[in-house]
């Protein structure tokens, strides 16, 4: 079986054991001891074997995705990929804690949520103590990395990581390239751990699941459904709302028949769920069917597959608000503002490959203090989001593309924006 599948099969396996434990036994003693001495220490070890890899894979990732950039010879057009980036991520991100603010999924649960909160065992991370704009500002700045690092101050190590990047971009030192290419080679063994532990995905989802219905029932499910509803109601408005308007009056292009041109990479990244995956066949896309300038499009695709993560970004969102409103951890406006920052920030040194984004929403749950079991259920769900985010986001590169061709001088004359509509 497939990865995915398993842990499909994991989900329906926990549930539902979980389902008939607690209708046959309900406060039984022998489930009770199963649940503290057996589903609970297994699902514990593989949220704790996620968290172990938060701090090299966001140093390593960020740290290789701005210094691969070129940042001395970016110029134009590398200015005006980074506004656009930031500018709609910020954009993604805003739709989806809406639509969770709105909607509300993870609201409706009995007190046994609250309590099961309370036993939780939330992973240490540094909190943000100030979260108005001065002190926000200030916190963002580290004092010292390696103790941000060590004490989950994630802020901290995101804006170090990134301003490492940038100082390593702009060197060409025989020593800066030697760096560079042990931190690549740090990222690319993160990325071998993390593969390691999905691998364990399907006992950890199955363990997560059994206890979460065996205490609470089948009600959890329901608040499961209407999680992935907000979630791919977010990436439709993205995508089909933002994206169409942004080809259209940013890159002066028909929006019906820039999805007519980008349906062979949409399709290609809904069925791999990586845009790493699919960067070839956007690059081809991008040259043949958009005629786009070739080196408008490698930069652009190029540097997107691991920065442009718009739809990453909604989902760690909507993610973070729907568990904190399931374990009812109230979070302010400006605690919100802060998930909305880390999220855009975390897009950047998000892999590019499925479920490349579990880390940084561990990260963000461990910040906030919002107990970590709540990813079993959303790993059960994982890989359909998965591969709906990764179409938005692949679609979002070339919708990026777009608009930084339009304007450069060797850009052919795009279609004419009033081209008739079908019918």
């Amino acid at each position: 079986m497939k990865g995915h599948s398993k842990l499909l099969l994991a989900l329906a396996v926990g549930a539902v054991s979980g389902l008939v434990a607690r209708w046959a036994a309900g406060d039984a003693p022998w489930l009770t001891w199963v649940l503290n001495n057996v589903t609970g220490p297994i699902g514990q070890v593989f949220l704790r074997l996620l968290f172990m890899l938060v701090v090299p894979m966001i140093f390593s990732a960020l740290v290789m995705g701005v210094a691969d950039l070129e940042l001395r010879h970016l110029g134009r057009i590398g200015l005006r990929s980074l506004g656009y980036t930031v500018v709609v991520s910020a954009i993604a991100v805003g739709i989806g804690i809406t639509l969770v603010n709105v909607f509300r999924p993870g609201e409706g649960m009995s007190d046994q949520v609250r309590e099961l909160a309370k036993h939780s065992i939330v992973p240490k991370a540094a909190a943000v103590a100030d979260t108005s704009p001065a002190g926000l500002l200030v916190s963002i700045v580290p004092d010292n990395p390696v103790k941000a690092a060590a004490s989950g101050d994630y802020l901290g190590l995101i804006f170090f990581a990134l301003v490492f990047g940038i100082a390593l971009g702009m060197l060409r030192t025989p020593a800066a390239e030697q760096l560079k290419t042990v931190i690549a080679g740090l990222y690319e063994v993160t990325m071998v751990l993390i593969g390691g532990v999905l691998k364990l995905a399907p006992i950890g989802v199955a363990a997560l699941l059994f206890g979460m219905t065996a205490r609470l029932g089948v009600d959890v499910l329901v608040q499961l459904a209407a999680y992935v509803g907000v979630v791919v109601l977010g990436l439709a408005i993205h995508m089909f709302g933002v994206y169409s308007l942004s080809v259209r009056f940013f890159g002066g292009r028909n929006p019906w028949q820039f999805w007519k041109d980008v349906r062979l990479a949409a399709i290609t990244a809904f069925s791999t769920a990586s845009s790493n995956a699919t960067l070839p066949t956007a690059l081809k896309v991008a040259e043949d069917e958009l005629k786009l300038p070739r080196n408008v499009a490698r930069f652009v695709l190029t540097a997107g597959a691991s920065m442009n993560q718009n739809g990453t970004a909604l989902f760690e969102g909507v993610t973070v608000l729907f568990l904190a409103q399931l374990f009812g951890v109230h979070l302010s406006l400006q605690d919100q503002v802060v998930v909305m920052l880390i999220c855009v920030l975390g897009g950047i040194g998000t892999a590019g490959v499925p479920a490349g984004s579990l880390p940084v929403i561990a990260m963000i749950l461990g910040m906030f203090r919002i107990p970590p079991e709540g990813l079993g259920l959303i790993l059960g769900v994982d890989r359909f989001l998965d591969m709906c985010r990764t179409t938005l986001n692949v679609v979002g590169d070339l919708a990026a593309a777009v608009y930084v061709a339009r304007g450069e001088p060797d850009s052919p004359a795009p279609p004419a924006a009033e081209a008739a509509s079908p019918s």
